[in-house]
């Protein structure tokens, strides 16, 4: 089972991304934060395998979270699979400089959000 945290501060798109991903078997939802801070806490709480991390938030955005999140060591098994409507390549690269394993726009279908997730772990 892949452990998925989601971070986003829209609780629209996080329960429309729970929604999708609690229908596929081999990913479990363990928790959802509403901030980049709060993504940091609960990853180091949960240690999920996956993030689903946007990048435009309040308190830390996505890139500082991540960043935090990458250079822990006590988090090195956690994949951070940015996932934002900003899809322009300045903010591909930044994520990626950042730590993140991949990138993910939110206009992505349900299909896509679930291989990405899955092609990160396995």
């Amino acid at each position: 089972m892949i452990r998925v945290l989601v971070a986003d501060d829209q609780a629209l798109i996080r329960g429309a991304v729970t929604a999708i991903l609690a229908d596929i078997t081999d990913i479990e939802i363990v928790g959802e934060a509403v901030n980049g801070q709060e993504a940091v806490t609960l990853a180091q709480t949960l240690r999920p395998d996956v993030i689903l991390m946007d990048i435009r938030m309040p308190v830390k955005d996505g890139i500082e979270a991540t960043t935090e999140i990458c250079n822990d060591p006590a988090l090195s098994g956690v994949h951070v699979l940015i996932f934002t409507t900003f899809e322009e390549d300045h903010y591909v690269a930044t994520a990626l400089v950042a730590g993140a394993s991949g990138f993910l726009g939110k206009g992505a279908d349900p299909d896509e959000i679930a291989h990405a997730i899955l092609s990160r772990v396995k």
